[in-house]
């Protein structure tokens, strides 16, 4: 029996491997006895004068790299590439966290990225897939000469205050814009790679030299999200990564037998790993209208069911299966090398570890048919519903109901929102700017009366002084007026001031909206909700949901 294998050998943990000589006064390796040899490398033996952690018993916490406790026991999710499944490393305490930084493999993508990890801050991480085929077993799944493409590639964002995450799936058959790249090359010199315009997004990455760093500026060309990092995996990280967890089940609404990806699935719910899983996440011919759409679906689908594995605990129960999914993880992932460290890699787990599933929202970048094409092959941005999701992961809001939004809704005045509305028609506003950017008093009078059916709104240019919070002020026989703007607008009740009125440019009453500097963008509303919910295909990672 393997001392990480199945059975009672689960509990022997590789730390215990270290034990005190009093003679010497060091810890010592004591080799495992034959019939509990690990599955995974051992901890390599400390350099002379090298202290290293005691065994298991009265022994003080260990400490890592930087003096951090070691986290033991971790449940976490992870959101694409698996690897995020980094914190049970330290499990294994510090030898073998050593031993784990050598697995991965780093890219320096220069200022494509923030460079640190902070844990008190958002961050956006690209999680690519790539269609590399390297590796045993992979020679057969088509295009075998294929220099690593964006095949699959998921913007996920985690809040500030550990809420709640956004995993938005941009396709690869976007049509995008790709930026020149500045790339560091393995001489250290960098080598711009042209740009080019109007061409699918998986063409950000592999040709012509394009690293991940590139994928990256790509996101921040079209998007205007600036990514952190990035964590990148191929099809091997998809077979070995699943194998170590036991599998994922996954479920299709209908039996599924695809000849291209080789996938035959009864219908209802199964268990996939390995070859199986890569299958399931490949196929495309089986869901929907067979095309990346809704493959992606399905991929989404996926990585929920995975998360809530991880979240349930029982595949991070005992020393062995955290080990081997610690080596499957770090031998599968291709990071930015501000991440590079193993130990940074576990502070990032351990905060997504922080967010609930349901809080756990997953989307699409809304697109539509690509209007160029006589045969629909591509997609374009839904320029009505893309920018206001952009500016939802840009400015920290949550695609979900988190605790954040009910908090400030209990501390609103209430009261002045109950009561009936005004038809958008019959709202008359001016509109002012006390302290939101430039030109925000146009935007957001073009937005209520483009987007809002408020033809009563003008702009009334600056404010007489900077304020920090968005205003509305109304005179009472206005208030349905009042109640109709802020539901638009999604002011809270204390934004609402009732007061006096004053008049438009045709002499008749309006109200007041004075911008603060919590405007966060025409059409983006002020209680951490999109003023019109954009209409986006989306789903929770605490949820079933069957591929169909």
């Amino acid at each position: 029996m393997d001392t990480q294998g199945r059975g009672r050998a689960d509990d022997v943990d590789p730390a215990d491997q270290w034990v005190l000589n009093p003679r010497t006064g060091a810890y010592e390796h004591r080799p495992p006895p034959p019939a509990a040899r690990p599955a995974v490398p051992s901890p390599r033996a400390p350099a002379p004068g090298r202290t290293v952690p005691p065994p298991r018993g009265d022994r003080p916490a260990r400490r890592g790299r930087k003096g951090t406790p070691r986290a033991r026991g971790v449940l976490l999710w992870t959101g694409g590439t698996m690897a995020l499944v980094l914190a049970a490393a330290g499990t294994a305490g510090y030898l073998y966290i050593e031993h784990l930084e050598g697995n991965v493999t780093t890219t320096d993508v220069g200022d494509a990225g923030s460079g640190t990890f902070a844990k008190d801050e958002s961050f956006d991480i690209l999680l690519i897939g790539t269609d590399k085929r390297t590796g045993a077993g992979n020679e057969g799944y088509g295009d075998r000469g294929s220099a690593g493409h964006a095949d699959t590639n998921i913007l996920l964002h985690v809040s500030e205050d550990r809420t709640n995450a956004t995993a938005l799936s941009i396709p690869r058959d976007l049509i995008v814009d790709i930026p020149d790249c500045p790339t560091k090359q393995a001489d250290g010199t960098v080598k711009v790679v042209p740009g080019l315009r109007g061409v699918r997004f998986n063409r950000s990455l592999g040709e012509g030299g394009r690293d991940p760093g590139c994928a990256m500026r790509t996101v921040k060309e079209n998007t205007g999200i600036s990514v952190d990092h990035f964590m990148m995996a191929d099809f091997n990280a998809v077979k070995t990564l699943t194998t170590a967890v036991d599998g994922v089940r996954v479920c299709v609404a209908h039996a599924v037998d695809d000849k291209e990806s080789k996938l035959v699935l009864p219908a209802g719910e199964s268990w996939v790993e390995g070859e199986k899983a890569l299958a399931f996440l490949r196929t495309r011919h089986s869901f929907g209208n067979r095309g990346d759409l809704d493959r992606i679906g399905a991929q989404q689908q996926f990585l929920g069911s995975l998360m809530r594995k991880m979240a349930s605990g029982d595949t991070l129960t005992s020393p062995a299966k955290l080990m081997r999914l610690a080596e499957a993880a770090t031998r599968a992932l291709t990071v930015d090398s501000a991440i590079g460290r193993v130990g940074t890699l576990k502070d990032i787990a351990l905060e997504l570890k922080k967010v609930p599933t349901k809080n756990i929202a997953f989307a699409t970048v809304p697109v539509r048919d690509n209007p160029a094409e006589t045969v629909k092959a591509t997609v374009v941005l839904d320029e009505a519903q893309a920018p206001r999701v952009f500016a939802m992961v840009r400015d920290d809001v949550s695609l979900t109901e988190v605790e954040r939004a009910e908090k400030r809704a209990k501390a609103a005045v209430a009261d002045r929102l109950k009561g009936p509305r005004a038809d958008a028609s019959e709202v008359r506003v001016r509109v002012l700017n006390g302290g939101a950017p430039d030109g925000s008093a146009r935007a957001q009078v073009d937005w209520l009366r483009a987007g809002a059916g408020v033809p009563g709104a003008e702009n009334g240019g600056d404010a007489a002084a900077v304020q920090a919070r968005t205003t509305l002020e109304y005179a009472p026989e206005q208030a349905a007026q009042a109640r109709a703007l802020a539901a638009l607008l999604g002011l809270a009740g204390g934004a609402l001031t009732p007061g006096g009125s004053v008049t438009d440019a045709r002499g008749a009453p309006t109200m007041t909206l004075t911008l603060g500097k919590d405007f966060r963008g025409a059409g983006v509303a002020l209680d951490a909700a999109p003023a019109r919910t954009p209409d986006v295909r989306r789903s929770t990672a605490d949820k079933v949901q069957c591929a169909s």
